[in-house]
């Protein structure tokens, strides 16, 4: 009994610290629809068409406004306009990301992707820097694509002019000539490793755009324990180091 009353203190701490940090946020974000506590509105999105959604909220809200993901709020720009003055007007101030524990899970906080602030500066000045060595800009480079162009029209070739998804051999060419630019060796599109690497990366993107993946974000200090489809993205992410 002792356990019960115990986990539901637990429980009604926690549904009023969520309100407390819900209404506390308010005055200081765009408007938005209210969320229900702890989930958010969740439920007032379409997992299936979540961009349908979106462009419902923003005929009520606006351009700019405010869902929560859980506990997170997540401002949401909706319309070219408003990307526009974000991302490219006012640049500077919005170039930070936002927090991504499931990847953090991962890479510590590193890589270009999804580092942030300072480090993700430094980091994508080391990175194009050392592509420029690699060649980045010059005439080499333009022989690889041209090179690699080659070998995917062949490898089209090979289809017969029969119905086919090009989505995947598609995907292969660019892997191609980053292999090319940064191990100065491509691989023929019927490599096991190859495929396999391509398979991983492919499936890992499938991943982290479920809402599966926004529910972890959410309880970043349960990912370690909750079972799901994020395991099985941190397995492949350990693959694909080992692989490299």
């Amino acid at each position: 009994m002792d356990l019960v009353v115990f986990l539901g203190l637990c429980l009604s701490c926690w549904f009023l610290l969520s309100l407390w940090k819900q209404s506390s946020r308010k005055g200081k974000l765009p408007p938005g629809p209210t969320p229900l506590p702890i989930i958010g509105n969740i439920l007032q999105l379409d997992v299936k068409d979540i961009s349908k959604s979106l462009s419902n909220l923003s005929k009520l809200y606006g351009p700019v406004f405010t869902l929560y993901l859980g506990l997170k709020p997540t401002v949401v720009l909706h319309g070219y306009e408003a990307v526009k003055e974000a991302l490219i007007d006012l640049g500077e101030e919005f170039s930070g990301r936002g927090s991504f524990p499931v990847a953090e899970r991962v890479n510590k906080g590193h890589g270009i992707l999804f580092s942030n602030g300072k480090r993700w500066k430094e980091i994508r000045r080391f990175s194009l820097m050392t592509l420029r060595n690699f060649g980045m800009g010059k005439r080499s480079i333009e022989d690889r694509v041209q090179e690699e162009a080659r070998c995917l029209v062949e490898e089209l070739r090979k289809t017969n002019a029969s119905p086919c998804d090009p989505t995947f051999i598609l995907g292969c060419a660019p892997c191609n000539v980053i292999c090319s630019i940064i191990f100065q060796n491509r691989f023929d599109y019927t490599d096991q490793t190859f495929l396999n690497l391509l398979e991983k990366f492919n499936e890992n993107l499938r991943i982290m755009s479920s809402p599966w993946i926004q529910v972890c974000n959410n309880l970043p200090a349960l990912i370690d324990y909750l079972p799901g489809s994020h395991n099985k993205m941190l397995k492949n992410f350990d693959y694909l180091k080992s692989a490299t």
